[in-house]
């Protein structure tokens, strides 16, 4: 019961995730292409102040959940007096799954924390310059989520 639990809070949080990402990336930024700067960058900002808030508690709730299986699996293989050898797509995920907390981590932490400072100063073009960063490293851990998944599916 409780793998079960933690197997679903696992891929929700990571459909979140990657749906989040989706969706900001080939909906939202052309919808808002239109909008004057000022309107645009506060509009982003907000959405991205919630995103990036909701995120880095679910992306660390996937990566803990994704170690905690793991690691059970392999628990309950050698108690039962065998020998754990994790599966390729297993390690895959775990590396990219990382991988992807790190880059969330730059997103969060330096990225956001440019964005969010030009657009309290009213500075737009540096709030536009941290926005455009903020969008490809988006679409890299988009890119690194979406292959997770195709590995996973196909292995």
């Amino acid at each position: 019961m409780l793998y079960a639990t933690l197997k679903t809070l696992h891929l929700l949080s990571i459909v979140i995730w990657i749906g989040g990402m989706f969706f900001a990336h080939f909906f939202l930024r052309p919808a808002t292409a239109g909008l004057d700067a000022p309107v645009r960058l506060r509009l982003l900002h907000g959405v991205m102040k919630r995103f990036l808030g909701a995120i880095t508690y679910l992306s660390l709730l996937a990566l803990f959940t994704g170690l905690w299986m793991m690691g059970n699996v392999a628990k309950t293989v050698v108690q039962a007096g065998g020998e754990f050898s994790s599966p390729p797509d297993w390690t895959i995920m775990g590396v990219l799954g990382t991988l992807m907390v790190l880059i969330f981590g730059h997103i969060r932490f330096a990225l956001f924390g440019r964005f969010n400072k030009a657009v309290l100063t009213e500075d737009w073009s540096a709030a536009g310059t941290a926005m455009d960063k903020l969008r490809q490293w988006t679409f890299v851990n988009l890119c690194i989520g979406l292959a997770t998944i195709l590995v996973t599916l196909l292995t």
